[in-house]
Formats: structure tokens, C-alpha cells, sequence
């Protein structure tokens, strides 16, 4: 007689054989007193409570039965067992089985030998034989946590005073809107913000403590304001020369030695992309590194220990610079080979290895390996039409990948290690992504999504355990 059909517990078969499994499922087994025996199942019959605590319960036998898994409960408060059968069942040796595995490592009773009937590589394998460690059952995921009623652009996260902030580009409104972390309410709230017009990127860098924000405007010129404690408020501070910057698309800042610095890539056709040095006054254009090219995207990263620049370019293909200590300037080093039509280049790192995503509207974006020097290795490719952000992206050991898309789904990728490439992870439903940014902050880890055409959107990552 069984208890299951196609792995599953079925009731009323049999109730000889089938309501001790369903008292054990649910935790009924202090109503279990007498033995009697039918099959291979042994069964105790209904007593008063009074009588519970008498209750020795030594052999028990589920086998035979087709199952494909266990209740997690079925053997709790059963401490006196010392004979279970689970012999012909067809495991399936998956997380749900997983404290099984731990069960037997640790009871005392007397087991039979059992095995896996499926996944594939578990086959024949014996249950009593794998360990905890043989599963893995922890995996995140993006969840949906809050919509910010207003559309962005480009999205960053600084720390000041000893807190988390995110500051918000949003183009339409010319503002430069400023989140804060409320630690009671545990939510964000707003803290302040910068009003101008056709704001495209609001870039924070800290300095000696002191806020700066560079403000880059289509319409208007480029600002940098700082943060006054006194006044409790951005005061502008300078004005950045609007004869080099005249269509802002990417602000990169970074630090050398003891000097910081920041770049604008221009995509105007009169435009010239420029570093601005801090002189400790404010910052002065230190060097034009691509001028009439269009550029739409600057990233900077180390190469064996070294600065460069990778500007991507709506005219030729991404450039990459490198940092000459004697001039205290960028220098053309290569480009990119086969990388036409690359909106955006960002990097990221495993072990000692330094990967690109590169980012194209049309045609398929891309995932490369820096081989040293100027060889480059593709690893794969992701159809991405209508891509304007490949984003890699590093929580908690976990990477990685999201490409948006202005026509379809936003495209999470996770990195596997094994394989060494990204593979499918998650949809994410945004509209018109540009830009993505992880946020960390009282032991919890948020993604926020700019939007140009819907709402800024953001994500809580979970980790959900499998097993439990």
C-alpha cells in the first residue's frame, strides 16, 4: 500500500498505513500511543492528552512509498527513535531534501541505506553519504521595494558625515534631488536638493570631509556647488567653462597619488572632453583629452596598477588612455578593436582579472577580458536592442550585469564562477534604464534604477534560502 503517487503524499489510501505520516506531518504525534502493525508502517492508537508524555516511539517505517521528499518536521520531538526506513522511495535530492542530509548526520537512530532517484548528477548517489555542503541553496533576488514618483537620468551614492546618501538626476524638473537614509523609520527620505535646468548628471565628490557636487547641464552651463553645514544648504561655487562643456553626458571623478580629479565627456560636436583638477580653492581645467569626437561615456579603472580612461565615442571606437607620471597627463595607449557603435564601457573585476561591458543601442552588447597590454578576449554576448546602460554591479560576493533596454525588459545577469561568463537571472521592469546603482546601508542592500520615460525605481536584494 503507498502513501504517494507521483511523489506526492496522498490521503485516505490507506488509513492504517497513511495517518501515522500525516499525524508526524503535522506535528500530532503526542496523540500516538499504542503500536499496532499494518504493512511496514507501525501505528499508535489515539490516547488521552494525560498520557502523552509516556509516549517512546522507537521504529518507524515510511518505506515503499514512492516519495520524492519529506516534510522538514516529520521526525520532530521523535528523539527516541532508533530505527527509520526510508528504503524504495525516490528521492529527489534537491534543497527541500537538504535537512534530511543534516538529520541523519546527527541522529542516533539506525538507518538504511537510501539513495537519490533524480536531480541527474545526484543519481545513485547514497543520501547518507552527502553533506550539507554538497547543496546550494542560497540564492537572491531583486525584489521590488519603492517607486520614486519623478524620471532620472543618472543615479549616484556618496558617504558624508559618516552617512549614506543618493543623489538623483531628474531632467526634466532640473533638479539634483538628495536621498538620506532615515535609521528609525528605515526608509529614505529627502534631504535637500539643487535646482537648475535640464540636469543630466549630479556627480558627488567628497573632499577633506567637505561636499562638492558637480551639476552638468544641458541648458545653462555646468556648476559645482558645496555643501555649507552653517547654512545648511548648496551654495554655487564655480562655473565650469561652458566654451569646452556644452552637451554633457558623463562625469567620471578619481584620485592620483594625493590629487583629485574629475572628467566631463562631451558629446557636442564642438565639445572637448576635459579633466578638472582640485587645486584646493576649487578645480581648473587640467587637460582635454578628446576634443570633436562625440563622446557619450568615460570609466575610470587600473590596468596593472596604472590610471586610465576608456572614453566610448559615438564616431569610432572606445579609446583607452594611460596616466604618464612625468607630464601628469593621460595619454593615448589604444582602442578597443572590433567595437563599433559603443555607447558606454564599464568595468569590473574577478580575482585579478578586469572585464568591460560594452554597452550598444544597436546590435548586441558585449562582455570582454583584458588579456594585457591591447588584446582583448570576448567572453560572450547579449542581445540588447535598445541598450543604453550595461551596468556590472558587485553585493555581498555577488555579481552582477544589468542591461537595460528602452524596448523591452531590463536584463539581470549573475555571475558564474564555473563557467567563468553571466548567465540569466532576473527581468526587471523599468522604463528607459539609464543608469544603476547599488546602495548599502544597516546591513541591507538596495539597487536603484533611473527611469527616463517611467519612474525611478528601487530594489531591495534578498537572500532567500531554498532549504528553509
Amino acid at each position: 500500500m503507498q502513501c504517494a503517487k507521483n511523489g506526492q503524499l496522498q490521503p485516505f489510501l490507506h488509513f492504517a498505513q497513511c495517518i501515522l505520516l500525516y499525524l508526524l506531518m503535522f506535528g500530532a504525534t503526542d496523540l500516538l500511543h499504542h503500536y499496532f502493525k499494518t504493512g511496514n508502517v507501525y501505528l499508535e492508537s489515539l490516547i488521552s492528552i494525560q498520557a502523552m508524555e509516556k509516549l517512546s516511539l522507537q521504529y518507524r517505517s515510511l518505506a515503499n512509498n514512492n516519495l520524492q521528499s519529506l516534510p522538514k518536521d516529520v521526525f520532530k520531538g521523535l528523539d527516541s527513535l532508533t530505527n527509520v526506513d526510508l528504503r524504495g522511495n525516490a528521492f529527489h535530492c534537491d534543497c527541500k531534501l537538504k535537512w534530511l542530509v543534516e538529520w541523519l548526520d546527527k541522529t542516533n537512530a539506525t538507518v538504511e541505506q537510501i539513495h537519490c532517484e533524480s536531480p541527474p548528477e545526484y543519481k545513485g548517489r547514497k543520501i547518507n553519504s552527502l553533506t550539507a555542503k554538497d547543496f546550494d541553496c542560497i540564492t537572491t533576488e531583486f525584489a521590488a521595494y519603492k517607486s520614486l514618483p519623478y524620471q532620472s537620468l543618472s543615479v549616484d551614492t556618496f558617504t558624508y558625515m559618516n552617512d549614506e546618501y543618493v543623489v538623483i538626476a531628474q531632467p526634466f524638473t532640473g533638479k539634483c534631488m538628495f536621498l538620506e537614509w532615515d535609521h528609525v523609520e528605515m526608509s529614505f527620505r529627502n534631504y535637500d536638493n539643487i535646482t537648475g535646468t535640464s540636469t543630466v548628471v549630479c556627480k558627488p565628490i567628497v573632499i577633506e570631509k567637505q561636499l562638492y557636487v558637480i551639476v552638468a547641464q544641458l541648458f545653462g552651463g555646468s556648476h559645482i556647488y558645496k555643501r555649507d553645514i552653517f547654512a545648511n544648504k548648496f551654495i554655487k561655487i564655480q562655473d565650469i567653462e561652458i566654451l569646452k562643456i556644452r552637451k554633457p553626458n558623463d562625469i567620471e571623478t578619481f584620485r592620483i597619488e594625493e590629487n583629485w580629479y574629475f572628467v566631463v565627456a562631451d558629446s557636442s560636436k564642438a565639445g572637448f572632453t576635459t579633466i578638472y583638477k582640485w587645486n584646493g580653492n576649487g578645480f581648473y581645467s587640467h587637460q582635454s583629452v578628446h576634443a570633436w569626437y562625440r563622446d557619450t561615456d568615460v570609466e575610470y579603472l587600473e590596468l596593472t596598477n596604472k590610471p586610465h580612461l576608456i572614453l566610448s565615442s559615438s564616431s569610432q571606437r572606445p579609446i583607452i588612455y594611460q596616466w604618464n607620471k612625468k607630464s601628469n597627463e593621460f595619454a593615448k595607449h589604444t582602442e578597443i578593436p572590433d567595437t563599433e557603435d559603443v555607447y558606454a564601457v564599464k568595468h569590473f573585476t574577478v580575482k585579478d582579472d578586469v572585464y568591460l561591458c560594452l554597452t550598444r543601442f544597436i546590435g548586441d552588447s558585449r562582455v570582454i577580458k583584458w588579456e594585457g597590454g591591447s588584446d582583448f578576449r570576448e567572453i560572450q554576448r547579449m542581445p540588447s536592442r535598445g541598450s543604453m546602460v550595461f551596468q556590472p554591479i558587485e553585493i555581498n560576493n555577488h555579481k552582477y550585469a544589468i542591461l537595460g533596454s528602452d524596448y523591452s525588459f531590463t536584463q539581470v545577469y549573475h555571475w558564474d564562477s564555473e563557467k567563468g561568463m553571466f548567465v540569466k537571472f532576473q527581468e526587471l521592469n523599468i522604463q528607459a534604464p539609464r543608469s544603476f546603482t547599488h546602495v548599502s546601508i544597516d546591513k541591507r542592500d538596495f539597487l536603484f534604477a533611473s527611469s527616463f520615460k517611467g519612474t525611478t525605481q528601487i530594489y531591495e536584494h534578498v537572500i532567500i534560502d531554498l532549504s528553509a
